[in-house]
């Protein structure tokens, strides 16, 4: 997985979200609010990627960011922690991810020992967390939940990430 992120994604997402035009016609800012998760199996560099992600939108585009725990899983428990610079600080060299992850499929998640779809219950949370965009590193089988939640109506950002080579155009 290669650790860096191109300022094209961060602004990418900066052009897309948080304006809201008044009634008068005059389109208002407002402070963008982004969620970052990591699913599937670990890799090395998902922290770097975490870190780069997040310092290029806090100090070049003034964004929010929060972390969801526990990949899918805790997006559907909203479990989240606030990303800010302190946060990011020392993560680059530490294995693992600082968020946790899962392998759970957004719309056949265990849930009190029932397969649920949990798609509502994420765009739900979603909206209460006040987010613009939710960006999802992960590989494959991330790569289809973030697909069904773009479906159902989130700005989604999936950063591929894999071990496996099983993502086309990573191998490139």
């Amino acid at each position: 997985m290669i650790a860096t992120v191109d300022r094209s994604v961060v602004g990418a997402i900066h052009g897309r979200i948080g304006t809201t035009r008044h009634r008068s016609g005059v389109v208002m800012s407002r402070k963008k609010k982004v969620g970052i998760l990591t699913a599937g199996g670990d890799c090395p560099g998902l922290n770097a990627a975490i870190r780069g992600f997040g310092k290029a939108a806090i100090r070049q585009h003034d964004m929010e960011l929060i972390g969801i725990q526990d990949g899918f899983l805790g997006l559907a428990g909203n479990r989240t922690i606030s990303l800010g610079p302190r946060a990011l600080s020392g993560i680059l060299t530490v294995g693992g991810t600082i968020l946790g992850t899962s392998r759970d499929k957004v719309n056949h998640m265990i849930i009190d020992g029932e397969e649920r779809d949990m798609v509502p219950t994420i765009v739900e949370n979603y909206e209460k967390l006040g987010l613009d965009a939710l960006v999802t590193l992960g590989g494959g089988g991330t790569a289809k939940n973030a697909y069904k939640l773009a479906k159902a109506g989130l700005n989604v950002l999936h950063l591929p990430k894999t071990i496996d080579n099983d993502i086309v155009g990573t191998d490139d």
